[in-house]
């Protein structure tokens, strides 16, 4: 387990280069936390550190999003905020992107619940904010 603190939004860059050194080779990430919590600014940053060349948002209504590194690699989001029954989420062929060896960021984790379960190379995210403001980062392995 890894936990990162953000203490404030300037550090957020720093928190994501942490993260990035944490990875331990997992290509899967399922974020974890309230609404407002911090989920896709912090993907963002985390993509920004990896050289993603694109603008960065919310796939809250295309649910997936494709990103392009300056290294010419692909990372995924996803945002499955509006999924209301696991059943929806089967007919997007998740395990074409899951099993690519892309990275995949994917928000709102437990709306698709049960079909990530097991996968190789998942690591679970937990984002909360504290009392003060911050935010705490925590990183567990999904196996």
């Amino acid at each position: 387990m890894a936990t990162i603190t953000i203490t404030r939004e300037e550090a957020i860059h720093e928190a994501a280069r942490t993260f990035i050194a944490n990875m331990k080779g997992r290509t899967i990430f399922a974020f974890y936390g309230a609404m407002g919590a911090g989920k896709t600014t912090f993907i963002k940053a985390v993509c920004q550190a990896l050289g993603v060349t694109d603008t960065v948002n919310s796939p809250t209504f295309s649910i997936i999003n494709e990103y392009r590194t300056d290294a010419g690699g692909i990372v995924y989001h996803f945002d499955f905020y509006r999924i209301n029954d696991p059943a929806e989420a089967r007919g997007l062929d998740l395990d074409s992107f899951f099993l690519s060896g892309s990275l995949c960021f994917v928000e709102w984790p437990e709306k698709i619940d049960g079909l990530m379960d097991g996968m190789e190379g998942l690591m679970h995210v937990w984002i909360k904010e504290n009392p003060d403001g911050s935010r705490t980062v925590e990183m567990h392995d999904g196996q």
